[in-house]
């Protein structure tokens, strides 16, 4: 069986100027700017489903 590398302390935030290897995102601008479109992505999203919904929903027929 293969072995699992022991080096897994992955930090979720890494500052600019570490010399670190494990992260999942760097604090900078670009991480930043990349966090609001996805969130304003996300809320645009529910904002749609819900009004199809209540539109779909509340026909007269």
């Amino acid at each position: 069986m293969d072995k699992k590398e022991t080096d897994e302390n992955t930090e979720f935030i890494k500052d600019e100027n570490e010399p670190k290897r494990n992260y999942i995102f760097q604090n900078n601008s670009i991480t930043k700017i990349a966090t609001i479109i996805v969130v304003a992505f996300l809320i645009l999203i529910i904002i749609g489903l819900v009004a199809s919904g209540t539109s779909f929903f509340s026909s007269d027929l």
